[in-house]
């Protein structure tokens, strides 16, 4: 899939008071602000237009924008965020995507579904059951899916509590090739893909984001970099010091379309 736009949202002046499991230090708001202005910049030299949403304070996790929709090439679907505190930056989304893409549906109580653990891989939709998207949700997702034509698989990542994400571990590129922790590709609904081996030293790059040819991972993975480069992808490396800090990732924080 070509994209042509991008729906992003800068950090929030309580970005640093958002949700987090890492054990890394409090983030800058400044310096998040920088990478963050840098990520739109490489957007736009991808060929994107990007539309950048106004901060609320209310929802410091708000800059993670991709778990509030998936978006496929047909529309949107909104879901309903695994966090209670995170469920009010729908609307918000909703929005934005409803001036650009129609709505083919959204995940409704008790299901729960985060957009990050929701990958796609050319037409097929790979969604990861974690500990924010449980098992009614995946079920609606898939439903809504397989209602406009769309194949999808269901991977329980329950056993791998240092995944948050199902794309924490996942990213897909192009040409149908995975990037992915070796956990993953030893899954059978994984079988069959080609892929790039992400080290468990460098599993946070397993988080990338391939727009229109290039292939943005998180700087300073030398392996990962190497590994894609002599595929002859074309890389672009990013600082994302400050959203790893709030266990996020590059996908995390746009929804291309």
């Amino acid at each position: 899939m070509r994209f042509s736009r991008a729906v992003v949202r800068r950090p929030s002046p309580s970005f640093a008071e958002g949700l987090t499991r890492a054990d890394l230090g409090s983030p800058s708001l400044t310096l998040a602000k920088a990478q963050h202005e840098r990520y739109c910049e490489e957007l736009q030299r991808c060929g994107l237009q990007v539309t950048c949403l106004s901060t609320d304070a209310h929802y410091p996790d708000g800059t993670f924008v991709e778990d509030t929709a998936v978006v496929t090439p047909r529309g949107a679907i909104f879901t309903r965020p695994g966090a209670e505190s995170r469920r009010g930056e729908v609307a918000s989304i909703g929005e934005a995507l409803l001036d650009l893409v129609p709505s083919l549906g959204e995940i409704e109580a008790p299901g729960t579904v985060d957009g990050g653990d929701v990958c796609a891989v050319e037409d097929r939709f790979l969604i990861g059951i974690s500990a924010r998207t449980n098992e009614e949700g995946a079920r609606q997702l898939a439903a809504i899916l397989r209602s406009q034509g769309y194949e999808s698989a269901i991977l329980d990542l329950r056993d791998l509590p240092e995944l948050l994400h199902l794309k924490s571990g996942l990213a897909a590129l192009d040409d149908g090739r995975l990037v992915a922790i070796a956990a993953l590709l030893d899954r059978d609904e994984l079988r069959g893909y080609p892929a790039v081996r992400v080290e468990e030293s460098e599993s946070y790059a397993a988080n990338c984001v391939c727009v229109n040819g290039r292939v943005l991972i998180a700087r300073g993975f030398p392996l990962i970099e190497a590994a894609l480069a002599k595929l002859h992808y074309d890389v672009v490396t990013l600082e994302m010091s400050e959203f790893r800090k709030m266990d996020g990732g590059l996908s995390c924080l746009s929804l291309r379309l």
